[in-house]
């Protein structure tokens, strides 16, 4: 479908073009600002969500009593609906919402921040990282828990201190699943959508239209299937590249042991 000219609606117009839908996606400008947000977006959010997550289940983890309570309040906001949560948020960055109540507490001025460009995008990382790091949390929590006891008291045996028992034992024995979340978080920041529909719809003037959300556009606004598809594919290569690295990495680890 790429290598045509497809609208739904009209099947009978269905003509193969090549690849003119690729040569397009080079010369178009608000593609190549969507494929931009959408790199900003992994950026401002993948390493965020990655150290909060381990800083979280380290705490959770080094507490004797309950820490099932502390686990289950992080982890809920990964468990509720996506729209629900950015139906709340709305509320929250409106012009009397809670964030312009506490930034005016402080006596600084509000903003709308969901319709200046400055602030559209960084209210929806805010967002993101507030829905997923409770999720990545959990992973991290799985992995620490699997740590050989062994060490840590081999190593205070041996005079290592906190800072020197979490650099040379936490961090090498949780080094796959640290791989593993840095590749799936990534992968799932690529393809972000729900938020930026419900929260932007990519405004304004396109600062936070990301790729998915210039995919759906093209596809089911504009009809234009082929073209679409071939955004789509272009989405595919680069999870398929961090996929790769993915790959890449592991085997390297484990061809040391």
């Amino acid at each position: 479908m790429s290598f045509s000219n497809y609208d739904v609606f009209h099947p009978e117009l269905y003509n193969f073009v090549g690849l003119e839908n690729y040569v397009r996606l080079l010369k178009d400008s608000s593609f190549r600002q969507a494929l931009f947000n959408t790199f900003v977006f992994v950026i401002g959010t993948t390493p965020v969500t990655t150290v909060l997550a381990l800083v979280l289940a380290l705490m959770i983890n080094s507490v004797k009593r309950g820490n099932q309570v502390f686990r289950s309040v992080f982890f809920l906001p990964s468990i509720v609906s996506i729209v629900v949560t950015a139906s709340i948020f709305k509320s929250f960055y409106s012009p009397v919402g809670m964030f312009n109540r506490i930034v005016e507490f402080f006596g600084l001025t509000g903003h709308g921040w969901l319709v200046e460009k400055s602030f559209a995008m960084p209210a929806i990382m805010l967002m993101n990282i507030w829905a997923y790091t409770g999720y990545y949390m959990v992973l991290y929590l799985a992995a620490l828990t699997a740590v050989p006891k062994q060490l840590y008291e081999a190593a205070e045996v041996d005079g290592a201190d906190e800072w020197q028992q979490f650099w040379y034992i936490t961090l090498p024995q949780i080094r796959y699943m640290t791989i593993f979340i840095v590749v799936i978080n990534t992968i799932r920041s690529w393809q972000v959508f729900p938020e930026v529909f419900s929260l932007t719809q990519g405004g304004p003037v396109g600062t936070t239209n990301t790729l998915v959300h210039e995919l759906y556009e093209t596809a089911f606004r504009y009809h234009d299937m082929g073209y679409a598809s071939a955004m789509s594919f272009i989405l595919l290569g680069i999870i398929m590249i961090f996929a790769y690295i993915q790959m890449q990495i592991l085997q390297k680890k484990k061809s040391k042991y």
